[in-house]
């Protein structure tokens, strides 16, 4: 090995970003501890500003869902079915967690370690998110949100051909969270409740739509794609009962169901002729240092 291959290895262990050939156990154990800590971090902080408000002598603290009533815009989401969304995601994870501590696989288990550093990163700024959003920082909250979309964005395009089990539970189901955060977030920050605003954003919301079609016509994502039809439905959802004489839950129900028609022709095996995978068969990232082994062998 020369002295320049010796130096990019040594480089890349120091990045935990890094996309690499294999792990040492002790990074695996890092990985494993770190995960695990931001995930229940994510958990006990969702559980507790959900149910108990929190104030902190200088902003008046409320829950999350109290700040969705407080502040009903047009991006105002639905909390049962959002709820529904994040405890299916949660679970998932746990699924991923676990290929972490035990998977059968070494490519599995690299796919796994090779993601950690953007999981780490997505679950603190997400828990971030969730207490500047309880205490009213909605122009903070909004760059937090901006961030975790460009890490998230960065995961994606650089690890596309993980198993489904990393994919969604890790990838796809929090970057089509992060999309409708950003405009949940947004509205509430603007405080958008005039006539102008309401225009503006029967406009801005088919940008879900484009969010969602862009992913699965490049990648032919579906997850993504049914992921972001039930978030806006959460949408369509509240927006009926805040304003049944409105434009906005109509659109909401038109995206959710152009998104999951089209996620369902693509995700049926034989609906164009032959079996489609869950991501594009051009892969960004090529798959064989996914399947790497994780660990050295000696």
């Amino acid at each position: 090995m020369d002295s320049r291959t010796a130096v990019i290895q040594r480089v890349q262990t120091l990045n935990p970003f890094a996309k690499v050939e294999l792990r040492y156990e002790r990074a695996l154990k890092i990985y494993r501890f770190l995960t695990t800590a931001t995930w229940l971090l994510v958990v006990v902080s969702g559980i507790v500003f959900s149910l108990y408000p929190h104030a902190d002598g200088i902003h008046g603290g409320k829950t999350i869902w109290d700040q969705n009533k407080a502040h009903p815009t047009p991006f105002a989401l639905n909390p049962i079915l959002v709820n529904i969304y994040w405890s299916i995601l949660l679970v998932l994870q746990v699924a991923y967690l676990q290929q972490l501590y035990d998977g059968h696989d070494d490519w599995v288990v690299v796919a796994a370690g090779n993601v950690g550093s953007h999981f780490i990163l997505t679950n603190l700024l997400h828990f971030t998110f969730i207490v500047l959003w309880v205490h009213s920082q909605f122009w903070i909250a909004e760059i937090v949100l901006v961030l975790n979309l460009f890490n998230l964005l960065s995961l994606y395009l650089r690890h596309s051909t993980t198993p489904s089990a990393i994919h969604i539970p890790v990838v796809s189901a929090p970057l089509a969270w992060s999309g409708v955060a950003i405009l949940w977030n947004g509205a509430a920050m603007v405080n958008s409740h005039s006539l102008l605003a309401r225009i503006l954003a029967n406009v801005t919301i088919w940008s879900i739509l484009i969010y969602g079609m862009f992913f699965l016509a490049a990648f032919k994502d579906y997850t993504i794609g049914l992921e972001l039809a039930i978030l806006s439905a959460a949408l369509g959802i509240h927006q009926v009962h805040l304003h049944v004489f409105a434009l906005q839950w109509i659109f909401a129900f038109v995206i959710t169901a152009v998104l999951a028609l089209t996620s369902l022709a693509i995700m049926v095996p034989g609906a164009f002729g032959k079996e489609l995978t869950v991501r594009w068969k051009g892969d960004v990232v090529g798959p064989d240092l996914e399947r790497r082994p994780l660990l050295d062998d000696e």
